[in-house]
């Protein structure tokens, strides 16, 4: 207790005893208030502010750019390897997102217009070699991107013919790089052939010597089958290696069109001459394949997607598959060069990667990591009708399919080497654009066909009539095109 309090207590005690003592009054009562103070220790809590540096850890969007790659492998499994190529590209190169896009080969030139028109061009456009003189010539195509991804990736290295394909007469550059593409050939009964003393259908008079001996040797109904269909493209596509092997060509050096010269006339004849030892028409390209698989025909025009169904059978119209004759792949030798009076020719078609103008510069880049690191991966999802233009591709190219070893080397040989000597109306270097533009409509208007079938079929044409109708025909498309 405080002193003061208990002094004070002491002092009121006594005064209170003296008082109660004497004889006074009632004493009057005083209470008085006393304030007490105490002193308490109170805890004070001080907020301090201190600064403290926290990193946190941001994920930086990368700006990427876009490359849009047009493809004419569409269906779904083909585009499923093209978007696994374009996935190994990407992860080597993050700032660039390739977009792979299917589209229809017969829709290559609307859906370019369509395109243009809304200023939203493709980076890249896998298309047919027949599109390319036309692009070009429209200034469609960035030439210069194209001679920069055959450089990087070694001129040397590709095939000199798809190089002579892809140039451009009007400046000497290349337009598009070539890529893959088929060859077509007489695939014929060696084995049959050497029975009967035959010689490989090489030249004009060893396919018309075939022509009349094979009907009735063996099980062979038929010698050959030939395109008669006067609505298929099928018969075009043999009547124009016929008619270079010939030195027929529609149009002459200075622009004259030529479809009324002997040479051509002499490629009308022999071709339709073949309809005496052919199956009976109107027939294209199902009917042949069937008649030669059914051990029917000694030989078959056709392009190198045939080499599995040679194996395997191809699938029948109706369901089902063809049930082959045994062996047939072994005995089966491949004519890819026919050699006529005045020339020789093979077939075939060419696909080309193109970069059209405006493309983004990293489209270069993809176009060479697809003719590279992914070149196999593309060859291999269909490697019969995938022949690589690059020489340095063809070993690992010949063992991408088990349905190869049914072949000989000297097949494989044939094959590969075949965009050599690989030739078409719409590659002659000198003609101009408008005249391969004209090369595109007599193949879209099936003239060919048309003509084969009334010659061979209906009769109402000779070589030397129809030769005359195809000049008038042509002229009229040419003057269309020059207007």
């Amino acid at each position: 207790m405080n002193k003061r309090i208990s002094l004070l207590l002491v002092v009121l005690l006594t005064l209170s005893a003296v008082l109660s003592a004497c004889a006074t009054p009632t004493p009057e009562i005083i209470i008085e208030t006393v304030v007490v103070t105490k002193e308490v220790e109170v805890p004070v809590v001080e907020t301090v502010e201190v600064p403290v540096e926290v990193t946190v850890e941001v994920p930086v969007e990368i700006e990427k750019t876009v490359v849009e790659f047009w493809t004419t492998d569409n269906e779904e499994d083909r585009v499923n390897v093209y978007e696994a190529v374009a996935a190994g590209f990407m992860a080597e190169h993050p700032e660039i997102d390739v977009r792979i896009v299917p589209i229809e080969e017969s829709g290559v030139s609307q859906r370019m217009a369509t395109a243009l028109a809304a200023n939203r061009v493709p980076d890249i456009v896998r298309m047919g070699i027949e599109r390319v003189a036309a692009f070009s010539a429209d200034g469609l195509l960035d030439e210069d991107a194209a001679e920069a991804v055959i450089a990087a990736v070694g001129e040397d290295d590709f095939r000199a013919g798809p190089l002579v394909m892809v140039t451009d007469p009007a400046t000497g550059k290349y337009a598009a790089i070539p890529y893959d593409g088929w060859i077509q050939a007489i695939w014929y009964r060696e084995d049959v052939f050497a029975d009967a003393g035959l010689n490989a259908p090489l030249s004009w008079d060893d396919i018309n010597a075939a022509c009349d001996a094979l009907p009735g040797t063996g099980n062979l109904l038929y010698a050959i089958t030939i395109g008669s269909d006067p609505g298929q493209n099928y018969g075009h596509q043999i009547f124009e290696q016929v008619a270079i092997s010939n030195d027929a060509w529609p149009f002459d050096a200075e622009g004259n069109v030529t479809f009324d010269t002997p040479e051509m006339i002499a490629a009308l004849d022999f071709y339709a001459g073949l309809q005496r030892c052919a199956m009976p028409g109107p027939q294209y390209w199902r009917g042949a394949r069937e008649s030669y698989e059914l051990d029917q025909s000694g030989m078959l025009f056709y392009s190198t997607y045939i080499m599995d169904d040679l194996v395997d059978g191809s699938g029948m119209e109706g369901g089902g598959k063809v049930e082959l004759v045994e062996g047939l792949a072994g005995n089966t030798g491949f004519a890819s060069m026919m050699e006529g009076p005045n020339g020789a020719a093979s077939y075939g078609q060419l696909v080309t990667l193109a970069i059209p103008a405006g493309a983004k510069p990293e489209a270069q880049m993809v176009v060479e990591y697809f003719l590279t690191e992914g070149y196999q991966d593309v060859l291999a999802l269909a490697p019969f009708g995938k022949i690589p233009v690059l020489k340095s591709a063809v070993d690992d190219w010949k063992t991408s399919s088990d349905y190869f070893q049914n072949y000989s080397g000297d097949t494989m040989d044939q094959i590969a080497s075949g965009y050599e000597t690989m030739q078409r109306w719409l590659f002659r270097p000198d003609y101009d654009a408008t005249e391969r533009a004209v090369v595109g409509d007599i193949e879209g208007r099936l003239l060919i066909p048309t003509v084969v079938s009334n010659i061979a079929l209906e009769g109402t044409m000779t070589p030397e009539t129809a030769a005359a109708w195809l000049q008038e025909q042509v002229e009229a498309i040419l003057a269309e095109r020059r207007q």
